[in-house]
């Protein structure tokens, strides 16, 4: 082997994590959550007339960023500034999703948000509490009803002044290429009159992989992208504004992915 092809392959980083560390980083990550639990129901009960869950919702990104702090092989970076005001006003932030490892790289994002997610994901033990608890907001895929709820719930968030996040793919792709937008979080956006936030993330699907028990070392990275304004616009516009937002996300993605998930990423 030559010496340039000697340094390409040692280059190359080695993701395997054996079974029993693997075990051992599921096991801090139970015993965080369990953790966590008892604060996060005083919060819960303490704060549960506030229309914003602030208090309760930053427990739940703590105990995000503590999950990242357990597990020495991952590692999670955030890029960009957040809007000046976000802490004094509402967006709706719109994300691609990538992983399961998603919301614990974006509890690094410094603000508060509630968090739309299936409502079949507050049914899970100790996660699921822990969402419950948090003020996330629940959403049963195809029932009107639940549609009507969450974006009730949303729209009194916003109101409030808060950020509401989104996947607004509505599940994980399989592929480098992004799903269809749904309209949902566009739709809320302009009924509320608040900006959107588009955030591209990379590097979290690495870490544990679709379909996969074990995990990987790895870096995410989330990359917060220009806000993108919807004055003037109307319920017409939600197709136009979910498709800039897929575009800007999907512009952002090739050098994100290339220095977080490349065959030469930093570990």
């Amino acid at each position: 082997m030559s010496d340039a092809a000697a340094t390409m392959h040692r280059a190359i980083p080695d993701r395997h994590i054996n079974t029993p560390t693997t075990a051992m980083a599921y096991t801090a990550v139970i015993s965080s959550i369990a953790g966590f639990l008892p604060m996060m129901a005083l919060a819960r009960v303490t704060h549960r007339g506030d229309v914003t869950q602030r208090v309760p919702g930053r427990w739940m990104r703590r105990l995000g960023r503590t999950i990242g702090r357990v597990v020495p092989h991952w590692h999670f970076d955030v890029e960009g500034e957040l809007p000046a005001d976000i802490r004094e006003r509402a967006y709706v932030v719109v994300a691609n999703h990538e992983s399961a490892l998603d919301p614990v790289l974006l509890s690094y994002l410094d603000c508060d948000m509630r968090w739309i997610a299936k409502e079949e994901l507050f049914r899970v033990p100790l996660v699921g509490w822990a969402m419950k608890l948090s003020g996330d907001i629940p959403l049963r895929r195809g029932r009107g009803d639940s549609v009507r709820a969450m974006m009730a719930e949303c729209e009194r968030a916003l109101a409030g002044g808060i950020p509401v996040m989104i996947f607004p793919e509505g599940t994980r792709s399989k592929t480098d290429e992004l799903l269809p937008f749904k309209l949902g979080a566009f739709a809320l956006a302009i009924k509320a009159g608040v900006p959107i936030l588009p955030v591209a993330i990379a590097g979290t699907r690495l870490m544990r992989p679709i379909g996969k028990w074990e995990i990987q070392r790895a870096r995410s990275c989330a990359k917060i992208l220009p806000p993108i304004p919807i004055t003037g616009a109307t319920e017409d516009d939600a197709g136009r504004l979910a498709e800039l937002a897929r575009a800007t996300i999907t512009a952002a993605l090739p050098d994100l992915r290339a220095r977080y998930e490349g065959e030469h990423a930093a570990l």
